[in-house]
């Protein structure tokens, strides 16, 4: 078995709240606080959210994360 960890991240549009959405209702869950930072690039806030999920496999970093 293994605890895997995502960082989810995105504009601060609804957008961000649907990829959270999503990755909950694959039965990832929430891990911490939700952060927000200005991209000086695109002169956009962006937001982040960890999430963590453990599965029935072994890790290995060719895992496609969003997919399990």
């Amino acid at each position: 078995m293994a605890k895997l960890y995502r960082l989810l991240t995105e504009e601060d549009t609804s957008a961000f709240c649907h990829k959270v959405s999503d990755a909950l209702a694959k039965g990832w869950e929430l891990y911490g606080d939700p952060s927000y930072a200005f991209d000086e690039s695109s002169r956009m806030m962006r937001c982040a959210q960890a999430v963590i999920k453990e599965v029935d496999t072994d890790y290995s970093p060719d895992m496609k994360l969003g997919q399990q």
